[in-house]
């Protein structure tokens, strides 16, 4: 029997709250991964570490409680689907960092909320009319502002990005479909164990450990961060659904572009900003949008004299 799993509710507000916190603590990861990039290790040894680490400290917390029923899944396929978009969005992610600064990978994998909104009608049944479509058009021209397809500041290393923020977008629909399903515990437990076993093989290829103190801090620090980051996204998706959620992780976007001035040196640039912006309100529209659909207009009914 699988771990008993909470039921989801409409709590719109603890869930946006739920986001904004997993933010803080994924800019730690992503701020480490970066770091680790610079100081040459693999991107295959970064992610090893960041679910090697994020599985252990997950068996060490949770096993204890919830014991073998921490392993067992009502829909394990899902899981393991989960799990591979979470390894390819977390490794495309990673490796562009290696030759991209934060402003820009990160801008770019802040498009998923509008790949959430053009996925949720084929994945999750929604209706997408033509404004919230219109405003997935915009979002992609904050992409283009910001890349510049064409022009000399153009780097192909940019589409890695592209490439993560679609399977970031997978990831998510998958976490919504997965709420009330299985435990955020066990979620998190596939979402470490998958990419571990289809890293194993290659992970210790020529592998390097680090060699200054703080890239140790950075090294050991990521497991705990992304465990923390996603078991707080789990829960947050168990009170509201992706496209209200998707728009708040914004804000993780400023924390990223002051990390990436003050700690790697490589301040946004006016594009970026220009571009960031467009992506930015494009995904606060179809957000608006979501909650005006979801309003219900309720008729009072008299009750019999």
């Amino acid at each position: 029997m699988a771990s008993p799993v909470s039921p989801i509710e409409s709590r719109a507000n603890l869930g946006i709250a739920l986001v904004l916190a997993s933010q803080l603590v994924l800019l730690v990861l992503d701020i480490s991964a970066k770091w680790l990039s610079i100081e040459g290790m693999a991107t295959t040894q970064i992610v090893f570490m960041r679910y090697g680490m994020h599985l252990a400290l997950l068996l060490l917390l949770f096993l204890p409680v919830s014991g073998i029923n921490l392993l067992k899944s009502n829909n394990w396929k899902l899981e393991v689907l989960r799990g591979f978009c979470l390894l390819g969005t977390t490794g495309l992610n990673f490796l562009s960092m290696r030759y991209l600064p934060l402003t820009v990978t990160s801008a770019i994998l802040f498009t998923s909320p509008l790949l959430i909104c053009a996925l949720s009608g084929p994945l999750l049944g929604d209706t997408v009319g033509w404004r919230r479509w219109l405003a997935i058009g915009v979002g992609f021209i904050g992409i283009l502002i910001i890349v510049r397809p064409g022009s000399e500041a153009f780097q192909p290393t940019a589409l890695l990005s592209v490439g993560a923020a679609l399977f970031l977008a997978l990831f998510s629909i998958l976490t919504r479909k997965l709420a009330g399903v299985d435990s955020a515990s066990t979620q998190q437990f596939f979402a470490g164990a998958t990419p571990v076993i289809l890293l194993a093989p290659i992970a210790f290829t020529d592998w390097v450990w680090p060699t200054q103190p703080i890239s140790w801090i950075a090294f050991l620090i990521m497991g705990a961060a992304g465990l923390g980051g996603h078991f707080l996204n789990s829960v947050a998706h168990r009170f509201a659904t992706p496209a209200i959620l998707a728009p708040f992780s914004y804000l993780s976007l400023l924390y990223l572009s002051i990390a990436s001035w003050l700690i790697f040196n490589q301040p946004p640039d006016k594009w970026f900003i220009l571009g960031a912006t467009i992506i930015i309100l494009s995904g606060l529209y179809i957000w608006l949008r979501e909650r005006q659909l979801s309003k219900v207009d309720v008729t009072p009914v008299n009750e019999p004299a």
